[in-house]
């Protein structure tokens, strides 16, 4: 028996008649290789993907979902932890030929359409020796990681992606197109810097960009026996050190398979100033290997794309924490020793600085007290049992929360509930949101995200 279309014929060929791009179903050869994520545990079969190539085309997308009533996602670099760029049986509006990036340096402004990753984006930009914050694997897409927020190496210097947001063309659930500034729809433009994809598809993103061209990068690698005296030093080291410089600590196993503390810095400005400032964490130990240089911003972006590559499935979880107590890093160094594959880690983000400079009217995102963010990712090999990896990584999570002062909403991952995504916002902005979201998607058609409901 033929499987049951989600949508009539004679809509989807009307569809067809005058969408520039490609419309991808089941019985296409490149329909399997559309469906796959950078998280390889999301397996989903959407009925069609829209791939999209101009904003027209994504109005059109968005009409037909809304009068064949599909459920939709939105798909830029399909970084998603809980695997949001995929829908069952629904359309997939897919932006990733959407990816061009232009850049004004007189003004230093980048306007860039919303399917481009963090690697067209950086290309652009520091062809004029600029750059705004923006991830840690270049693979990412700019949309998802800035609605959502967007960590990156330069957010103690010039605050998160969402920070440096100063307008958007967005398609509304009822196909219109419309810009977003900071003098037109300034409550919208509030709602994108760190309210998700719910209001909308972004088609297009601009950003205030920053004079950055070389960065100090690499790594300061310890044995993980060393690992809660290193991280004890690392937070008397942080309590001093300048906006200019981010530096996370990960537990990790190192290519020869040996299990390690690492500090992964970024010092943005002179890199003889920067190794006078990170001597302390250079000297401490003796550490086992120490690889720092002065590097290109974007070689600095892609250094850790080997090491995440797609298609490994993976389990994340996350929280913010006000300080990294004794009690933190016990339980982190206790619960890495138990962990089950090679391919997983546990990263203490470097928050602070820049990010804690901008006032609640300025953005959705919350937490901006936090001194620091966990994230607990499980990854390990398809051949491999996935209950175990999944467990060690809620133990860590169900270890962590006694000390979490709230959630990441990009952080929030498979099966979490709609309780944490309240937790990514507080009550006070979680309201506001979803009145935002009342006047823009009333009928929730946007809802494969992190998803906020309308206000009744």
């Amino acid at each position: 028996m033929m499987e049951q279309q989600a949508y009539s014929e004679p809509a989807f060929r009307d569809l067809q008649s005058t969408f520039a791009g490609e419309l991808i179903d089941r019985t296409d050869d490149q329909y399997a290789e559309s469906c796959a994520l950078w998280n390889g545990m999301i397996k989903r079969s959407p009925a069609l993907i829209a791939r999209c190539s101009s904003t027209e085309d994504v109005a059109k997308a968005v009409r037909f979902a809304r009068e064949q009533n599909l459920s939709v996602s939105v798909r830029g670099g399909g970084h998603s932890a809980a695997g949001k760029a995929l829908v069952d049986d629904g359309i997939v509006i897919d932006l990733t030929r959407m990816r061009n990036v232009q850049v004004d340096p007189e003004n230093r402004v980048a306007r860039a359409q919303g399917g481009a990753t963090w690697a067209d984006f950086d290309a652009s930009t520091h062809q004029h020796g600029l750059a705004v914050t923006g991830g840690l694997i270049s693979s990412t897409g700019i949309g998802g990681l800035t609605l959502g927020g967007g960590f990156g190496w330069l957010m103690r210097s010039y605050g998160m992606s969402c920070d440096n947001l100063i307008g958007a063309e967005v398609v509304t659930a009822s196909d219109d197109i419309i810009e977003v500034s900071e003098v037109e729809r300034p409550e919208l433009l509030w709602g994108l810097r760190g309210g998700g994809g719910n209001f909308g598809v972004v088609t297009r993103l601009d950003f205030r960009l920053h004079p950055v061209s070389t960065v100090l990068g690499g790594m300061i690698v310890h044995p993980i026996e060393r690992a809660g005296e290193a991280l004890r030093f690392y937070r008397q080291f942080n309590e001093d050190a300048p906006r200019a410089l981010t530096v996370y600590a990960a537990m990790m196993t190192d290519p020869d398979g040996n299990r390690v503390l690492a500090f992964i810095c970024c010092y943005n400005g002179d890199p003889d100033e920067g190794q006078k400032i990170l001597a302390p964490l250079i000297e401490w130990g003796p550490p086992l290997a120490v690889d720092l240089n002065p590097v290109p911003y974007p070689a600095l972006q892609s250094m850790l794309d080997e090491g995440f590559p797609p298609g490994l499935p993976v389990y994340w979880r996350g929280d913010f924490i006000d300080t990294l107590t004794d009690g933190v890093i016990d339980t982190l160094v206790e619960k890495f020793g138990e962990v089950t594959s090679p391919l997983s880690a546990l990263v203490v983000e470097q928050f602070g600085g820049a990010c804690q400079d901008f006032s609640p009217d300025h953005s959705a995102f919350g937490h901006r007290h936090a001194d620091y963010n966990i994230a607990i990712i499980s990854r390990w090999d398809y051949d491999s049992d996935p209950d175990s990896h999944v467990s060690w990584a809620r133990g860590v999570h169900d270890a962590i929360r006694p000390h979490a002062s709230g959630v990441y909403v990009n952080y929030v991952g498979v099966g979490e509930s709609e309780d944490r995504i309240r937790e990514a916002y507080g009550p006070e902005t979680y309201d506001r949101l979803a009145r935002l979201k009342s006047q823009y998607d009333p009928e929730n058609v946007f809802q494969s995200n992190q998803n906020i409901k309308p206000a009744n």
